[in-house]
Parts: structure tokens; C-alpha cells; sequence
């Protein structure tokens, strides 16, 4: 019996594994080329010279929006929540690790996280359209991000994958999980990531880590890393920290206010976010006052930082940093300015991920500590982006496969390691605190939260 039971589980991790790994493959290289596509674009809009840099992010994001509410007729429009429809699962309960409203914040994994456990209900067929508002969101310069949109194309290419045949059933699952590690550490480069960045989603359903889908998570990150390997891929620019803390003071003491500092920062942008995506007001309105902020941002931060700096998810805010040696206060104010942006695109109706743009500002705000605590920037900005994945996506455990796969000394290593730590708990403190403060607001006025976009 128990050499029976051994074999059953080698052969639905072995058949998990195949499954992750073709999804992967799919999954990945879509991911890769809308990627490439977008990087191209933002390349060539970036030469272009300051007023296009400024003008171009609010047609992109009024592109996204006629795509999605015109083209679409809103039905590619993501939900902050599960509503209880034909196309998804009663919720299992919150826990204190998610966020108080549970699914990621204004990103493209909404529906990744809803369907978590049942993939093949996945609406893969809506993937086209985002993908034509994700290019010509991020493409055109607006400060949100690739990696979300990255595991939602991911996902979506796998289940489509196990979709063309009904004999191919089985494939569905493993398929679509592994698409979706895939995509991710096929950006990053770092196997993984991705392989935690699934895993932590689907905690946010409670869904039992099982060997199979473990298998699944393992052979996509794989498969997604080998993906940016052959192709020497470089799509996301990843801060490597060079220069180790001075001695272990310095070491905890950016360990603490870096994590704190990035962790609520990120964290409170996180609930700005969700706020604004959960406005019901009409399209053109919300196109209206959300693109008047970002111009507004975005000729701010032109002229506390560059153009550049307002300008894509945030690896140009990050390189004004490193060449323009600029004071802690202009960090800070770029960091905070650059959530605004974020916030004010979700306002507008941008389509795309908070992940890199939540780097970009932790790193920001990472960089404030280092001439206070004697560590080099680099480490600084490393171990402040890392903080602004744990504290305002809620990510830990792929926030410190992040860190350990950009390397580095081993004492920045563990820096980093330990912001992590510390952003995740100021971030949790930070959400809940303003989530109740919320809601004795809303009950102050009379008003409930709403539950869709």
C-alpha cells in the first residue's frame, strides 16, 4: 500500500511538473515578447524630449481606458474582490497575513488570486484586450509596472494552452501555475521568484501547498529562468548591492528605519490604491481628474528630480538617483511623489502592475538612510526595493528570494534579509491602521466600502 501511494505521488508530481513546465514555456515567452514590446516603446518615447515624456503617459492611459470600457464594454476590468458569479468560488476567510481587503492591490493579479485552486476557470479569453492596455499603458510612460501583467499573461497563456484540447484537461492546472512563475522569473531573471510569487498568492485563498502544484511553481520558475538565460535577458534593472555594511550597528540600524520607512511608505501607497480603484464613478470622470494628477506629478517631480524620474515604472527614478547624488529630502519627496503618480494612474484607469513601481519607491526611500546609518546607496536601494515588495505587496518570502537571487556580500545579503523582515510588520501595522481608520470614516458618513472596479 504504501509503495502504491508512493508511486501515485511521483506520478502527479511528475505529471504537475510537465504540465508547469509546458505552461511555462508558452507562458514565459508571451510574457517576453509584450515585455520587449513595451521596453521598445518606452525607449523610443523617452527620446523624444521632455514635453512628449509628460503628455504621452495620459494618452496611454486614455488608449487603456477606451480599450478596456470601449473595445471591452468593461468587461476585462479587473475586480479588487471576488464577487460571488458563475466564474468564481466563495472566498476563504481573511488571515492576518493578506491584506485587509484581501486580493492584491491595483494590479493585473486579481484574477490570478481569485481563481487560485480552480485555474481553469481563469478568463484567459480577456487577456488580448489587457494586453493591448497593458502596452499602451506602460508603454507610453505611465508609473506602473510589467511584472503583474507579466504573471496574469502568464497564466492566462497556459490555461489557454490546456484549454485547445478537451483531452488535455489534466494540463489546465499545472499549465496555467507554472505560466504564471514562469513570466515572472523570466523578467527578473531569478528562478525563484516567480516560484514564490505564485505561492503567495494563492495563500491570499488559503490554497494547500500540495506536492503537485509545488511541482508546478518549481518547474515554471525554472523554465522562465532558463528563458532569460538563453536569451540573455535584461527587463527589469535590478539594484545588486556591492559594498557590505561598516559593522553590525550600522547594519540593524538601516535594517530598522529602511525597512520602516519603505514598509509603510509602500504600504500606505497600497491602500491609496485600493481606494482609488474602488471609486464608482464614471470612466471619463475618473480619466479627467486622475490624468489632471498625474500631469500635475508629474511636472513636480520635473522639477524636484528630472523628467525622467516621472517618467515609466521607475528604473529612470532609480538612475537619477544614483548620477545626480541628491539630498535625503529630495529622495524622500520623489518616493512619495512617485506613489501619488501610481495612485493618480489607478485614478485614471491605467492598466498594469505596482510591483516595479513599488521597487522604484522603496529603493527611493532606501536610499534616504544611507549617509545617516554609513551604508553605501547601492545596499540602500536593494534593501529598500526588497522592503517595498514585503511591506506594500505583502510578498515576503518573494521579496527574500529576490534578494538572495540579485546576490551581493554576505552582510548586505543579511541586511536586506532583515529589512524584509521589518518592512513586512511596519507595512502590516501601517495597513491595518489606516484600513480602520477608513472604516470609521465610512461609518462616520454613512457610506459602505465598495467591492468592485
Amino acid at each position: 500500500m504504501a509503495n502504491s501511494n508512493l508511486l501515485r505521488l511521483f506520478k502527479g508530481v511528475g505529471t504537475w511538473a510537465i504540465g508547469g513546465s509546458l505552461g511555462g514555456l508558452v507562458g514565459s515567452l508571451t510574457a517576453v515578447m509584450l515585455t520587449q514590446a513595451i521596453k521598445q516603446v518606452l525607449d523610443f518615447v523617452s527620446g523624444l524630449g521632455t514635453l512628449w515624456m509628460l503628455l504621452l503617459p495620459l494618452l496611454g492611459v486614455t488608449l487603456a481606458v477606451l480599450v478596456l470600457n470601449g473595445l471591452g464594454k468593461g468587461a476585462p476590468l479587473q475586480t479588487l474582490a471576488p464577487l460571488q458569479d458563475e466564474n468564481l468560488d466563495r472566498p476563504a476567510k481573511l488571515s492576518w497575513y493578506i491584506f485587509p481587503h484581501d486580493v492584491a492591490r491595483a494590479d493585473l493579479t486579481g484574477d490570478v488570486v481569485n481563481t487560485a485552486g480552480v485555474e481553469e476557470r481563469f478568463p484567459w479569453k480577456r487577456a488580448p484586450l489587457r494586453a493591448l492596455a497593458i502596452l499602451s499603458t506602460v508603454g507610453l510612460g505611465v508609473a506602473m509596472g510589467t511584472e503583474s501583467p507579466a504573471a496574469h499573461i502568464g497564466v492566462a497563456t497556459g490555461v489557454w494552452v490546456g484549454s485547445r484540447n478537451p483531452g488535455l484537461g489534466w494540463l489546465v492546472r499545472p499549465s496555467a501555475i507554472g505560466g504564471g512563475a514562469a513570466a515572472v522569473s523570466a523578467l527578473m531573471g531569478i528562478p525563484l521568484v516567480g516560484s514564490f510569487f505564485m505561492f503567495e498568492l494563492g495563500l491570499r485563498r488559503k490554497i494547500p501547498l500540495t506536492p503537485e502544484r509545488a511541482a508546478a511553481m518549481l518547474a515554471g520558475g525554472l523554465m522562465g529562468w532558463g528563458v532569460n538565460i538563453v536569451f540573455n535577458l535584461s527587463l527589469i534593472r535590478l539594484v545588486v548591492p556591492r559594498v557590505p555594511p561598516a559593522d553590525l550597528w550600522n547594519a540593524v540600524g538601516a535594517a530598522l528605519f529602511i525597512g520602516a520607512l519603505a514598509g509603510v511608505i509602500t504600504s500606505l501607497s497600497g491602500e491609496a490604491i485600493y481606494w482609488a480603484r474602488g471609486l464608482q464613478t464614471r470612466p471619463a470622470v475618473r480619466l479627467l481628474f486622475g490624468g489632471l494628477a498625474m500631469l500635475v506629478l508629474a511636472l513636480v517631480i520635473a522639477q524636484i528630480a528630472s523628467p525622467a524620474a516621472a517618467f515609466g515604472p521607475g528604473g529612470a527614478a532609480i538612475v537619477w538617483a544614483e548620477t545626480a547624488d541628491p539630498t535625503p529630502y529630495h529622495l524622500l519627496a520623489v518616493s512619495l511623489l512617485r506613489a501619488a503618480f501610481t495612485t493618480a494612474a489607478v485614478v485614471a484607469g491605467g492598466c498594469g502592475g505596482v510591483f516595479v513601481p513599488f521597487l522604484a519607491i522603496g529603493d527611493l526611500g532606501g536610499r534616504v538612510f544611507a549617509d545617516a546609518f554609513g551604508v553605501s546607496s547601492d545596499l540602500a536601494g536593494a534593501a529598500g526595493a526588497a522592503a517595498g515588495i514585503a511591506g506594500g505587496y505583502r510578498l515576503p518570502l518573494t521579496a527574500m528570494a529576490m534578494v538572495q537571487g540579485v546576490g551581493g556580500p554576505t552582510g548586505s545579503t543579511l541586511t536586506c534579509l532583515a529589512t524584509v523582515g521589518v518592512a513586512t510588520f511596519s507595512g502590516l501595522i501601517a495597513a491595518r491602521t489606516a484600513d480602520k481608520l477608513s472604516d470609521s470614516l465610512r461609518a462616520a458618513i454613512g457610506k459602505n466600502p465598495s467591492s468592485k472596479d
